[in-house]
């Protein structure tokens, strides 16, 4: 049941990144996103790309006007309103989130668990929402390749795609979907959220694939699509056609500075597609952009081998 809310801070915050049928787009950041990693040789942040992104992106300029991005500590919280952007502190007692967190440590699983409840929070409070890694690019405006019918509850995008939208035999990912807020996906998050004390050693992505696999969403009535990988991309499974891709994700990667490394090639390949369709009539440039293919992903690639502990990162 969506409940009405007093204007707190929270609503303030969403009231003013919402569009008008009440959809915000969320991403979540801490100290990690947005500075330097010390063993980086890299000038940028993740938090540079993903907002250079938007600034590449074909219609995706408009969006980060309804762009709420959630700190998770203060730092990433001061350099958030440092670049005039919509900000939320998130605050959860007892739990430092201004240090790294490697990847499924406890205080890992802990921040994601966290990251649950709030964009519960929001649901309760009437808020339809995109929510999106930062790690995801956003190259054109997803919500062109997304469903408006208002009776999909729950749109997903995929580690692989089967070919099948309503399959769940599709390997889901919790770095960019799109959410309906209802009843039935409220419910969904409430009960999700309430078995992390019952999910010992799993981050909260395996929690909802349980729950799908034992048949919740069809209890629930929800109507889910999943997305497939040829719009919503990632270095799981890469689509090559960039005249489709909305968005890439580094998912199947291990630890920041890899994600960083590669992701700066995705956009520069990007730049070097948008350069020859803006120099082309359309046929030609399809012709000259028939065998293009993304850098390949070496840094993700070799944070699966051995790593020095100093590599090893938390993931958003």
């Amino acid at each position: 049941m969506i409940t009405s809310f007093p204007v707190d801070e929270l609503e303030a915050a969403l009231e003013k990144a919402s569009m008008p049928n009440k959809t915000v787009i969320i991403a979540v950041v801490n100290r990690a996103y947005v500075e330097q990693q010390a063993d980086d040789t890299s000038t940028t942040t993740m938090l540079d790309l993903f907002l250079e992104s938007f600034w590449l992106g074909e219609d995706t300029r408009p969006l980060l006007d309804h762009l709420l991005l959630v700190a998770v500590d203060q730092t990433a919280y001061d350099r958030c309103m440092f670049k005039r952007l919509h900000c939320y502190r998130l605050v959860t007692d007892g739990v430092d989130f201004e240090s790294e967190k490697v990847y499924m440590s406890s205080e890992f699983i802990k921040m994601m668990w966290s990251r649950t409840q709030f964009l519960l929070d929001v649901l309760n409070r009437g808020y339809s929402f995109v929510f999106t890694d930062t790690d995801v690019m956003w190259l054109r405006n997803p919500f062109t390749k997304l469903s408006k019918n208002e009776t999909e509850d729950l749109q997903i995008s995929t580690d692989i795609f089967n070919g099948k939208p309503r399959s769940e035999d599709n390997l889901l990912n919790t770095g960019f979907y799109y959410v309906r807020s209802n009843n039935k996906t409220i419910s969904l998050f409430d009960t999700w959220y309430n078995m992390k004390d019952n999910s010992t050693g799993k981050k909260e992505q395996d929690v909802l694939c349980d729950l799908m696999k034992q048949g919740f969403f069809r209890q629930l009535g929800l109507r889910v699509t999943f997305l497939p990988t040829d719009h919503f991309s990632g270095f799981c499974h890469d689509t090559n056609d960039y005249w489709s891709v909305c968005t890439v994700h580094s998912n199947c990667c291990r630890h920041i500075t890899a994600k960083i490394f590669d992701l700066n090639n995705i956009l520069r390949d990007w730049r070097r597609f948008k350069g020859i369709v803006a120099q082309f009539p359309i046929d030609i440039a399809r012709n000259k952009t028939m065998d293009f293919r993304w850098s390949p992903h070496t840094g993700c690639i070799n944070s699966w081998g051995p790593s020095k502990a100093s590599n090893a990162t938390n993931k958003l």
